[in-house]
């Protein structure tokens, strides 16, 4: 039964400006976008976007799900001889190897940690295939419009980067191929999963991003870092490091370098007021662990019975580092949303 009388799926575009609205679930024939906003005569690197997208892919590595997908786009309109013509982009990629046969042990079940229970209780049904609509899946139309998007920055000289500075336990300023796969594979071969931080920053912004009250430049980096899945906690700056800092410590005092206007330290993270003031923009992201483990847990079944079950499947043991090139493209989009 339903809780509420909603029974639509609302909310599915991100952006005012430069706008992406998403569609398909994880097991359903694919996933794509309908970006809106682009610019026209936009030339589009489209070895780029397949490199981004080979980042993010399943299979890539022993501690990443095995599930293989081609992961090709293929656009529908609003590209001709290679550019934007500026009108809507549509794009879509197949749904080549889901296998939902794993997934009928858990259809009548509330898994712990995942949006089973909640997606039920608002629309009264749920496609239980691999998450459905709540798969990660479905932001793979996420970083191919973000790819366009960091072509538009890339024209401005704005640059964005992404990197992994903790999982679990483990903190480090960067963390080499060989270093995350061991710490990854041991948690593996635990049958558990592990939590992660990234770190993400942007060059070159220009002074004025921002709105000063409901469109703050870092309350919607914020809301784009939220609308990635497993997302549990954002900061820019010094974040929750500042509660501990005095204002003589905290301050970014200016200075005139050579004609130009600057700060001696960054600790505001690049925004003031909502608004970016010229410096690097950066921020940190934290991602809980991946909630499907396997090892058997408690949880109860959609009539309420207390059970035990046991998943298997192909899932992820973290979401780093798949994660960094969707975290960049949304990064992205919320930008250049702001300099349209």
């Amino acid at each position: 039964m339903c809780s509420f009388f909603l029974f639509d799926m609302g909310a599915n575009t991100f952006g005012t400006k430069f706008c992406l609205t998403t569609f398909g679930e994880s097991h359903g024939e694919a996933v794509g976008g309908v970006i809106d906003g682009c610019p026209a005569g936009l030339l589009i690197d489209f070895n780029k976007i397949e490199e981004e997208l080979r980042k993010r892919k399943t299979a890539s590595t022993s501690i990443s799900s095995q599930r293989k997908e081609s992961d090709k786009v293929i656009f529908l309109s609003g590209i001709f001889d290679g550019k934007t013509t500026g009108t809507p982009i549509a794009f879509m990629v197949k749904n080549e190897d889901a296998k939902s046969s794993d997934y009928e042990n858990v259809k009548n079940i509330y898994r712990p940690s995942h949006a089973d229970y909640t997606y039920q209780q608002k629309y009264g049904l749920r496609d239980y295939r691999g998450g459905g609509r709540g798969s990660a899946r479905t932001l793979l139309p996420c970083v191919v419009a973000g790819c366009l998007a960091k072509q538009i920055l890339s024209s401005h000289n704005i640059e964005i980067r992404s990197f992994v500075t903790q999982i679990g336990e483990v903190k480090k300023d960067f963390f080499s191929h060989e270093e995350m796969q061991c710490i990854l594979q041991k948690v593996k071969d635990e049958r558990d999963t592990v939590g992660a931080a990234v770190r993400v920053e942007i060059d070159n912004v220009p002074t004025g991003i921002g709105e000063p009250h409901f469109r703050k430049l870092q309350a919607i980096l914020a809301q784009a870092m939220f609308s990635i899945n497993a997302v549990k906690g954002f900061e820019y700056g010094e974040g929750f490091n500042a509660a501990s800092m005095r204002g003589s410590e905290c301050n970014d005092t200016f200075f005139n370098d050579n004609g130009m206007i600057r700060t001696k330290t960054n600790h505001s993270g690049g925004i003031q007021g909502g608004i970016s003031n010229g410096e690097k923009i950066y921020f940190n992201v934290a991602f809980k662990p991946i909630p499907t483990i396997m090892q058997p847990q408690q949880t109860v079944d959609v009539d309420g019975n207390e059970i035990v079950y046991d998943i298997e499947g192909r899932h992820d043991v973290c979401v780093a580092p798949r994660v960094l090139p969707i975290v960049e493209a949304m990064t992205a989009m919320a930008i250049v949303d702001f300099m349209l």
